[in-house]
């Protein structure tokens, strides 16, 4: 048996801390298709349930979330980053993610994003809905020539 192969697109930044794409490939597993890992613990299951509950902000200080979305034809993200390393997984339909290097790439059902601290906005650009899921785990603010890249996340800019 042979997992499924995933196409996934892994961002990062230049040396002037632009928004880049630094792989798009199709991964396969033998059992289980790994489409990305940290090497650092990132939380625990001894705190209470009760934080998982709350609704969205920009990300959860030293903490996680999953979230559920479904964009509506003719959508467009404002550009936007947050200090965390993102999965972001197309469940159904598709998104065009543009970087504010320049680049624009089509992501499709099946398709994943590890968004790392860049600076993105998404678009439906096809006639129907497109449902994403996407897990944010809080990260250090991404460094460039010993400057951190701020947050320039605006939940209210969010909205329609």
């Amino acid at each position: 048996m042979t997992a499924p192969a995933i196409r996934r697109v892994v961002t990062t930044h230049d040396a002037n801390g632009r928004a880049i794409i630094a792989l798009d490939e199709v991964v396969r597993g033998e059992f289980v298709t790994q489409g990305w890992a940290t090497d650092e613990p990132l939380s625990n299951n001894v705190d209470g349930f009760e934080s998982g509950r709350g609704q969205p902000g920009p990300t959860i200080p030293g903490g996680a979330a999953i979230r559920f979305l479904d964009i509506e034809p003719g959508y467009q993200s404002p550009m936007h980053r947050t200090n965390s390393i993102d999965y972001v997984m197309i469940l159904d339909g598709e998104l065009e993610m543009t970087l504010d290097g320049g680049e624009t790439v089509t992501i499709h059902a099946g398709d994943i994003v590890i968004q790392r601290g860049t600076n993105h906005a998404w678009q439906n650009k096809s006639g129907r809905v497109c449902r994403m899921v996407s897990t944010l785990i809080a990260a250090e603010p991404v460094q460039i020539n010993g400057k951190p890249l701020d947050e320039t996340w605006d939940p209210t800019s969010m909205k329609e």
